[in-house]
């Protein structure tokens, strides 16, 4: 089973989300907001993919730190602590299946060669 980490009310999340239903992708959904994640889960998510791509440095979220955390984030230890408790800065949704990513972010061609 494929879980969706992500939180619902994203306009890209929902665009995931439509597709995964069109395409009759089952998943489960996990809402950061309501479930929280884990240091643990953070920690292997980075070790797939490197804790910068779980950082969402468009979003606004991150933009809306102030600078001197923005520039603190250099080590995965303090990226972990930061996306645990903003989890709306973990870049979605992120797709897994079996503990690895199968996709990060939305990208309709990327999710026809994970997904079918």
């Amino acid at each position: 089973m494929k879980t969706v980490y992500a939180i619902p009310n994203c306009n890209t999340v929902k665009k995931a989300l439509d597709w995964l239903k069109d395409h009759k992708v089952a998943y489960e959904f996990h809402d950061y907001k309501k479930k929280g994640i884990t240091a643990t889960q953070l920690t292997a998510w980075s070790k797939q993919v490197g804790w910068e791509a779980l950082i969402n440095k468009k979003g606004a979220t991150w933009r809306q730190l102030p600078k001197e955390i923005q520039e603190s984030i250099t080590t995965q230890k303090a990226a972990i602590a930061l996306m645990m408790e903003k989890t709306s800065i973990i870049r979605r949704p992120l797709i897994e299946a079996d503990g690895k990513i199968l996709i990060l972010g939305f990208d309709e061609t990327e999710y026809k060669k994970a997904l079918k």
